[in-house]
């Protein structure tokens, strides 16, 4: 290869010295050329342009099952009727087996079947009921991809649903509870209007006793519903106040002593504790959180024996505790007791002026002051009602 360059290079020169010496033009070509194919040929081949490699084009499928997969709710594609994609949430929804299985069978829904069987109804929603279970609903999206693949979206609305649910049964159990001791006061004053009943003084004085006890049940419940809407409103601001819980219980104790309840004299509040801290609180629901729950233990605790109020401090809570010792409530009735209205003996409970809220607004009071409440009771044992309530830290 050296010689080829070495004998190249002379001829090259010779090229040009024939050129400027004013050789023919032919001759100085010539030259030229046979020194560049001399030093071509030693060189080999020009080395082919480097280019950057290129990363393989991503199959349609692949890009597809990327994109669902990025999406936190279920979503499936759908190939003439059968599953041909889906992501994360959609096989744990509907089975791991899902991808290439019938839709039909995959989604387990006739609407979902009808829905996806027109193609007019692109985009439009359907509900479907009991896909994860028997109170679960959901909306179902389809949309066409083509001719041949549809894009399934579902959401879940259980949550909502439910709330729209509650709402509903609230008001129409508010609605039944205002109606009952309304009905009676209007019978009895229709009553008391008749001239020949209404004329006999000690029957006046009866049914005037029982409007009064009626209108008296009406005004609770009206003023409960109002407590529970005004702590709802606030539930997302949380109370920032410095409370001394211990003072407030203190207080209260003696309000409801003086109160004139025959089962006063069974109420055993604490002693003073100055080293007891502060809850951060609002004073006005705090004690009726404690009216609350002495209220239901002078109930249904039984006559004579001790309804024990007591506090003490657990880490970086305060603990409140109401105790009485009645018949006590089975286990299966527990998880509800802080429903809007229920009841464990409905009877019971009305005839002992309740109604049906006070649980219910002590679980959102403790909520709104981000605190716990937790419920224990036994058969034949009694019922003990804690309260968990974050100290006051004070701001910087």
């Amino acid at each position: 290869m050296r010689g080829l360059i070495l004998a190249g290079l002379p001829l090259l020169g010779t090229g040009l010295a024939v050129l400027l010496l004013g050789g023919g033009l032919p001759a100085a070509l010539f030259a030229v050329f046979g020194g560049l194919l001399a030093v071509l040929i030693a060189l080999g081949p020009l080395p082919a342009r480097r280019r950057r490699p290129q990363a393989p084009v991503e199959s349609q499928r692949a890009l597809e099952s990327r994109l669902i997969e990025g999406v936190a709710e279920p979503m499936l594609v759908v190939e003439d009727g059968r599953v041909s994609l889906a992501n994360q949430a959609a096989r744990a929804l509907l089975g791991r087996h899902i991808e290439g299985e019938d839709a039909r069978l995959a989604l387990r829904q006739p609407a979902a079947a009808e829905r996806l069987a027109n193609p007019a109804a692109d985009g439009e929603a359907v509900e479907l009921v009991g896909l994860s279970g028997p109170d679960a609903r959901w909306l179902m999206r389809v949309r066409r991809i083509d001719a041949r693949r549809a894009l399934v979206h579902l959401v879940d609305v259980s949550a909502r649903h439910a709330i729209e649910r509650m709402r509903t049964d609230f008001v129409a159990n508010a609605s039944h509870e205002l109606r009952t001791p309304l009905s009676s006061v209007l019978g009895f004053v229709e009553t008391l209007l008749d001239p020949d009943v209404g004329g006999d003084q000690m029957t006046r004085e009866r049914f005037l006793r029982v409007i009064e006890g009626e209108s008296k049940r009406m005004e609770r419940l009206v003023t409960d519903l109002m407590s529970l809407s005004r702590i709802e409103a606030d539930r997302h601001r949380a109370p920032d106040a410095a409370v001394d819980l211990g003072a407030l219980v203190a207080e209260q104790c003696r309000v409801i002593a003086a109160a004139g309840n025959p089962r006063a004299a069974d109420l055993d509040c604490p002693a003073p504790q100055p080293d007891l801290p502060p809850v951060s609180g609002d004073k006005a629901q705090l004690s009726q959180i404690l009216h609350n729950l002495v209220g239901n233990a002078m109930s249904y605790g039984r006559p004579g024996t001790p309804i024990e109020v007591r506090l003490g401090s657990r880490g970086n809570q305060v603990v409140l505790s109401v105790r009485d010792h009645g018949e006590g409530i089975a286990a299966d009735h527990l998880p509800r007791l802080t429903e809007r209205f229920y009841r464990v003996d409905p009877g019971r409970s009305r005839a002992a002026g309740g109604t049906g809220l006070g649980l219910a607004i002590v679980k959102h009071i403790v909520e709104r002051h981000r605190g716990r409440l937790s419920i224990e009771s036994a058969p034949g044992v009694g019922t003990t009602v804690t309260v968990l309530l974050p100290k006051h830290v004070m701001k910087a």
